[in-house]
């Protein structure tokens, strides 16, 4: 038996295929979940495990000018916030920018330290901007006004206190009392909606896109699309519906897929078990860890030699970020698991790459899968000449060794190939502050 069949064998017993998930059984289920999560409230039966958020906003018609914009983007790990200028042709520019830690990460907030940290982190900000757009990387249901309430938080972050609050409403309260006049607007969005917000502000001559999709693989998980038609759930709003909205599905939080000894087990450490099932079995908050999981195991049935096992035992758990490193280039010592191979015989390098090797194919059908099932159910990009924007977004997507080629091969041949779909992936530097900025000024941009 030759090392591919070993992992082969290894792998079926607990659960998880070389070849990886069929791609259009994934579909198939993301897109009635879809279905039923716009039509059904999140308490209503049958149970959507997306949330499918309306978002009361489309992408707007033109680039503001001479406009300026405070924009903050709490993401996964890192907490941005800066201003951006809108010269007086629609130039953007970015400026005062500051990166800090994303509050939450390392120990549990309450809800007055989570927003009056905040607030601290926006004092290099004060007077720049009454109008605010917040980029806020975690689920919230937006309201008309374009608030969020909070749902829950992914990524590991630790502030249960803040779930179920307005996002914009605390915020604004927190900077007024750190001395701010009170902002005129803050708008909330998903990074996801930032994304496609970004991408359909790209102006090529003589391009035409028939709709727009936003896809985040970084920390975490997630996709937006435009939903064309009424939503069942969002009827029940006093607000005049919109013909066509952004749509953030919450595609981390699928759990319709049939997961692995690895994944199970791996959620049983996490501070959300039970939740957010699809963005555990490939963000970059956990693809290390279950990957270690699977290494650690093998060690047990024999795929490793005894001093390679104790090699990788003395290493420990190990991130996306050493398991990344070993992909790119197996045979450097100064790496966590280069350095715990060093020495050792083909054999066992074999396995790990074709081991950690199997867990990016996965993610990276995953990913295909849940940007494919957003287009499909957009209805557009059936015009080869006016086909659907898709801006991917994350340093998982975009680092991950050969993630980004494979992602592209499977999404051509499930859209194209298969379903006649058409596609192009963009991307735009500064995406999610750009997008961001857009959702704030698009009450004043004028119709084209």
């Amino acid at each position: 038996m030759n090392n591919y069949e070993r992992l082969a064998a290894f792998a079926a017993r607990y659960g998880i295929s070389v070849n990886g998930p069929d791609i259009s059984g994934v579909i198939d289920a993301l897109l009635y979940d879809m279905q039923l999560g716009l039509d059904c409230p999140q308490d209503g039966f049958p149970h959507a495990s997306q949330q499918m958020i309306p978002t009361w906003t489309n992408p707007p018609e033109r680039v503001p000018k001479n406009e300026t914009v405070i924009v903050i983007d709490a993401g996964g790990t890192n907490f941005r916030s800066c201003s951006v200028r809108f010269d007086n042709e629609g130039r953007p520019s970015i400026e005062n920018l500051e990166r800090r830690s994303m509050p939450g990460i390392e120990r549990e907030y309450s809800k007055k330290e989570f927003f009056h940290t905040i607030a601290s982190y926006l004092e290099h900000l004060k007077g720049k901007s009454a109008k605010i757009g917040f980029c806020f990387s975690y689920a919230m249901k937006i309201t008309p006004e374009n608030d969020g309430q909070v749902i829950n938080f992914s990524k590991e972050i630790k502030a249960k206190e803040v779930i179920g609050s307005f996002v914009g409403a605390s915020l604004s309260d927190a900077l007024c009392s750190r001395g701010w006049e009170k902002p005129e607007k803050v708008v909330m969005l998903n990074d996801t909606a930032a994304a496609l917000l970004a991408g359909a502000s790209q102006n090529i001559e003589g391009k035409r896109f028939g709709s727009y999709a936003g896809l985040i693989l970084g920390t975490g998980l997630n996709t937006a699309y435009i939903e064309y038609g009424p939503i069942k759930k969002a009827q029940h709003s006093a607000r005049t519906l919109p013909e066509s909205q952004i749509v953030v599905c919450e595609a981390g939080m699928f759990d319709k897929l049939a997961r692995s000894f690895f994944d199970t087990e791996y959620d049983k450490t996490t501070n959300t078990p039970g939740m957010y099932v699809l963005e555990k079995m490939c963000s970059g908050a956990y693809l290390g860890g279950v990957a270690s999981l699977a290494v650690k195991t093998a060690c047990t049935e024999g795929l490793f030699s005894e001093k390679t096992c104790k090699a990788l035992s003395a290493a420990g758990e190990f991130g996306l970020y050493d398991m990344d490193r070993f992909l790119h280039t197996p045979y450097r010592t100064d790496t966590l698991l280069g350095a715990a191979l060093a020495g050792a015989e083909a054999d066992d390098y074999d396995v790990l790459y074709l081991l950690l090797d199997m867990f990016v194919d996965r993610c990276a059908r995953l990913a295909s899968s849940i940007i494919a099932a957003a287009v499909i159910k957009s209805g557009k990009g059936k015009n080869p000449s006016m086909p659907v924007s898709v801006l991917c977004e994350g340093t998982t997507f975009y680092k991950t060794h050969d993630f980004e080629k494979r992602f592209r091969l499977y999404t051509y041949q499930t859209l194209t190939e298969k379903r006649k779909i058409y596609f192009e992936q963009v991307s735009v530097k500064d995406d999610i502050t750009l997008g961001t900025s857009a959702a704030v000024l698009k009450d004043i941009f004028a119709a084209r």
